[in-house]
């Protein structure tokens, strides 16, 4: 029996430490992905479901981990345990070959994906609210309204915009989206 372990984060910025040290102990291999749960084609996590044979067991830090939503979880867990292979949720202490174990798996599975759209609901909210402040949300623009309207100016008299962008040290496409931009913002109705 092979015990495969399986550790992923959504981002790049985030770091699979907690889980190695959770996982590295107890497994004979373990794999690192860094794709949010949300896409669709996960490669490693593929890679391991195809890997794993009758008498070996995934393992994963987290329920959160390796499904989606409620119905992935239990759908994988069920190809799993049809396939011979065991499932083991390290923080959890859980054995979904038994029952009870079944029981308290579906259980976490549905109180997982409640804290996922909890998660969603609460980011949401807080832009929404951080919008009707005022406040920018994202990155701040690369070109100034004095900038893009100097632009613009230069491009009506003839000049190219990959000259102007050249000039100004900014991206063809940037120049060409902020002047966008701002024209669409122009011809909105004033209140």
């Amino acid at each position: 029996m092979k015990k495969i372990g399986y550790a992923r984060v959504s981002t790049p910025e985030q770091r699979h430490d907690r889980q190695i040290l959770g996982l590295r102990e107890l497994c004979d291999e373990l794999h690192l992905e860094t794709f949010s749960a949300r896409t669709i084609k996960r490669p490693v996590y593929e890679a391991v479901l195809a890997k794993l044979g009758s008498g070996d067991m995934l393992v994963v830090w987290d329920l959160d981990r390796a499904f989606r939503s409620v119905v992935d979880a239990i759908t994988e867990a069920d190809k799993l345990l049809a396939r011979g292979v065991q499932f083991q949720i390290v923080t959890l202490n859980i054995d979904t070959t038994t029952p009870e174990g079944r029981f308290v798996y579906t259980i976490q599975s549905a109180v997982a994906e409640l804290e996922r759209r909890r998660t969603s609901r609460r980011t949401k909210e807080g832009l929404a609210a951080a919008r009707a402040r005022g406040s920018r949300i994202g990155r701040p623009p690369t070109m100034s309204a004095d900038e893009v309207r100097d632009a613009r100016a230069r491009v009506a008299v003839g000049q190219s915009r990959s000259a102007v962008a050249r000039e100004m040290g900014v991206p063809r496409w940037t120049l060409s989206r902020a002047i966008g931009r701002e024209d669409a913002s122009q011809a909105l109705p004033q209140a």
